[in-house]
């Protein structure tokens, strides 16, 4: 029997670079590259509901949605590719709904968690990767087309910053913590060495 696949997170403010380090990540590793929301059929028709222009969803609904995306993602995508003995990078997973829905929206945290414990049934990544950047830069980052958590005022995106930092704070076993500054290379060299590659 295959030895289990390891399951690695990127995590972080919009616009730093978790997207590219992710895909950088799992071309080293050989991995599964997946993304929260819009792993699956089904999460890309949930990401479009809550990061489109249509109707916008209450708080709540927004991180049921977000909840019903992982759920999926997770039984269909990083729990079988796991258990063939594959590594999974995902760009985004749980700290996002406890940063955004909790921190950002201000959402109970704890209550989140227990939802987070329930759709995941208790897989959650290995190792989360945080890359941090400052807001302002960030914000230079994004540019004009943007949907619509990017579409958030500063203190939404400072909320949601400093939420990220507290939860790596809290579960620092997990949690590594990624300045996002500098060249994708430069990016690329701390990661792998967060990661134990290097």
């Amino acid at each position: 029997m295959s030895q289990r696949g390891r399951y690695i997170a990127f995590e972080g403010w919009e616009a730093s670079g978790k997207s590219t380090q992710a895909q950088i990540l799992a071309q080293q590793l050989d991995a599964v590259l997946t993304r929260e929301p819009g792993g699956t059929d089904l999460g890309s028709t949930i990401r479009d509901l809550v990061l489109g222009d249509g109707p916008e969803p209450t708080e709540r609904a927004e991180a049921l949605l977000f909840a019903a995306d992982r759920a999926q993602h997770l039984a269909e995508v990083v729990e079988p590719a796991l258990a063939e003995g594959r590594d999974v990078v995902t760009d985004r997973s749980f700290g996002s709904t406890l940063a955004y829905q909790g921190y950002g929206r201000g959402q109970s945290v704890e209550e989140l968690m227990r939802l987070v414990e329930w759709t995941s049934g208790g897989l959650l990544p290995d190792l989360v990767v945080l890359l941090t950047v400052a807001v302002d830069v960030a914000n230079d980052r994004l540019g004009d087309q943007r949907d619509r958590m990017e579409s958030e005022d500063v203190d939404f995106a400072k909320r949601v910053v400093e939420g990220f930092a507290a939860l790596a704070e809290a579960d620092p076993l997990r949690w590594v913590v990624v300045d996002g500054g500098g060249s994708v290379d430069e990016v690329a060299a701390k990661v792998s060495k967060a990661v134990g590659l290097r």
